[in-house]
């Protein structure tokens, strides 16, 4: 990689990953009813079945949703 490229990355990137409901409340500072709430109401990103009990986010859906929070933060503060 060159040095354009590191600089043009997000401070949050991450590689492409599953995650599952704890570490989703960590990056969103959100806890389990509020993120299924928001889920109901489609603002935020649907998990993704893994098995019969299991269920995980997509990691890059949920850093899309994280700066999507941010420019919408920048244009009403404006």
């Amino acid at each position: 990689m060159t040095s354009n490229t590191q600089t043009a990355q997000s401070a949050v990137s991450y590689p492409r990953r599953f995650l599952r409901l704890p570490q989703v409340e960590e990056l969103t500072g959100f806890k389990r009813s509020h993120i299924y709430n928001l889920m109901k109401a489609g603002s935020f990103p649907a998990s993704v079945k893994l098995g019969l009990r299991a269920v995980a986010w997509d990691s890059h859906a949920i850093e899309q949703w994280q700066k999507e929070r941010l420019v919408n933060s920048n244009q009403t503060s404006n």
